[in-house]
């Protein structure tokens, strides 16, 4: 038989005819795919067999929903497609929440599921569900292989997809016996991909707008934390001096060290953000997500709103911008900042006022000594014992809030919070994920008692790949965030409290470090021991939330409505 030019670059194993699930993974290979994350079943025994003998590292995970988890945020950390693979039926439902965290989110992941022999199947509808009508609402892509043939060209698709703005979850279904068919077919080269630009007259009509605003302020949000984009924000901002605002998921896109930082997004109203947003008599709302509400709410007459993005703006009653820039935002800002001009007759002085006033509300409780710990004290102290390229990966809870206003990022992607889905159970498989991608760097998974349990079972997994991932257990006893819920919408406290294990003996059972702390001043060298000593460490924490409503709703709202 002939042989193709070029064959040998694709295929490892060198022959001319191969086994499909050999394919599977040359395309994977050919991605650049680092990890799988996953637990296999009877239906991915040959595309087990086919990553045993490939480069491709398989991280066996305690269930599907963590290994979704990892996958997401492996794609959110590198701009790659993570990878995770379950079997059918039950296997697949379980990836369902993981595909809903990355497809909102906008993380590239790929999930792989295995499937009965559909040519001639003799086994009835045992474990047998629609899983890629399932999958459809909540990816990007869905597929099951019928042919070999066709998985080359599928794949190449199913990571474009993944990864083209707004990156998500695509998903293929690969059955058993489409797995164990021959085919000479070969992994498709990836291909050269820019985005378009913004057009002229976008860009121009922004800078007009700038150009007569007399207070405008950025807004920066989800779409924005690319590398490229933060480092042109910077310039732009270092350049005018204007100052900015984050969402929950554009936290860190620029240092938030700057004295040009107004504060994040965290609460729906009634924070300075929201001052200082009113106070602006022009937003520039960059990569704005419709995942996220903006913190600011469009009156006709009122301030106007540029919109910068890959995509255009979704309109509704609130959210109707005068000045649309649609391309890459990288390039976008550039070009603004570029054709701007002179800006002295901007005048922040409003802006800086209440940012001050914000610092220092921040600042209050740094330093509180009662126990158990507060809220402002433990992110105080996590601030301080990680350096600036430290990851705190956050489970989902009431301390989320604490930690999008209090917590300043130095470096994007270095709080790992979930403003999309908001899920509970992801923070200690995102942590592991990101000692994958960056091993030298410290991490600290923060999740509360009942997002912990959720997916604990993966400190073994922790220890097992010999892991230096520190977890902080936030106990309350309870589910927090709701219970705070339910007492401000005047109702009965109900239905929310629970036991908890003993978390050191817990975490000791697995083979991992277990602590408790005793008193607040006990938390910070306990932290600092964790990140300094390798190994899977898991630190319970008791925390009191008796003051969240206090602070978080009546006294700040006062305080910024002062201003």
């Amino acid at each position: 038989m002939l042989k193709v030019k070029g064959r040998d670059a694709y295929r490892a194993w060198g022959n001319e005819m191969a086994k499909a699930a050999d394919v599977v993974v040359q395309c994977l290979e050919n991605e650049g795919v680092e990890y799988v994350f996953g637990i296999p079943g009877e239906e991915n025994l040959d595309l087990l067999e086919s990553l045993r003998k490939s480069k491709i590292k398989l991280v066996l995970t305690r269930h599907e929903q963590s290994a979704g988890f990892m996958a997401a945020t492996y794609g959110r950390l590198t701009g790659k497609t993570g990878v995770s693979l379950s079997t059918l039926g039950p296997g697949a439902t379980n990836l369902v929440t993981a595909s809903a965290y990355a497809y909102l989110g906008g993380m590239p992941m790929m999930m792989i599921t295995g499937q009965k022999p559909i040519k001639k199947s003799k086994q009835g509808r045992f474990q047998i569900i629609d899983v890629c009508g399932m999958m459809a609402p909540i990816t990007k892509y869905t597929h099951q292989f019928a042919s070999a043939d066709n998985i080359p060209s599928r794949m190449r698709e199913a990571f474009r997809l993944a990864e083209e703005e707004k990156p998500g979850a695509v998903h293929l279904e690969l059955p058993e016996d489409i797995a164990a068919e021959q085919t000479d077919a070969m992994p498709i080269p990836r291909s050269l991909h820019r985005r378009p630009l913004a057009e002229h007259v976008a860009i121009e009509a922004a800078i007009e707008k700038l150009r007569t605003a007399r207070s405008p302020i950025l807004v920066i949000g989800a779409g924005a934390n690319r590398k490229m984009t933060a480092k042109v924000l910077k310039q732009l901002i270092d350049k005018t001096g204007i100052p900015f605002v984050t969402t929950q998921l554009g936290k860190g896109v620029v240092d938030e060290r700057s004295p040009r930082f107004l504060g994040n997004a965290a609460l729906s109203s009634g924070d300075f953000v929201h001052r200082a947003i009113e106070a602006a008599d022009l937003i520039i709302n960059i990569g704005h997500d419709v995942i996220e509400k903006p913190p600011f709410f469009m009156v006709r007459g009122g301030t106007e709103v540029i919109h910068i993005s890959f995509r255009s703006a979704e309109v509704d009653a609130v959210y109707f911008p005068q000045v649309e820039v649609i391309g890459d935002i990288a390039n976008a800002v550039w070009q603004i900042a570029e054709g701007l001009g002179d800006t002295s007759h901007w005048d922040f002085t409003r802006l800086m006022t209440i940012r001050e006033a914000n610092e220092a509300q921040i600042a209050e409780g740094a330093d509180d000594n009662r126990f158990p710990v507060y809220p402002q004290r433990l992110v105080a102290d996590i601030r301080r014992v990680l350096p600036s390229e430290g990851i705190v990966a956050l489970d989902n809870g009431i301390y989320k809030i604490w930690f999008a206003r209090n917590y300043k990022a130095h470096k994007p992607n270095t709080v790992l919070l979930d403003n999309a889905l908001a899920t509970m159970g992801a923070g200690l498989p995102s942590a592991m994920a990101a000692h994958l991608v960056y091993p030298d760097r410290p991490v600290i998974s923060v999740c509360g008692d009942g997002g912990f349990m959720m997916n604990s079972q993966e400190l073994e997994t922790a220890v097992r790949l010999g892991m230096h991932v520190t977890v902080v257990i936030l106990r309350d006893d309870g589910y927090g965030m709701i219970r705070w819920k339910q007492a401000n919408m005047g109702f009965t406290d109900f239905g929310l409290d629970y036991g908890n294990p003993d978390f050191v003996k817990y975490a000791e059972a697995y083979g991992a470090n277990g602590y408790r702390v005793e008193s607040a001043d006990a938390l910070l060298p306990l932290l600092d021991h964790c990140v300094s000593n390798p190994g899977v460490h898991v630190i319970d924490c008791p925390v009191d939330y008796s003051e969240n409503d206090r602070i978080l709703n009546s006294e700040l709202r006062e305080r910024s409505l002062a201003i």
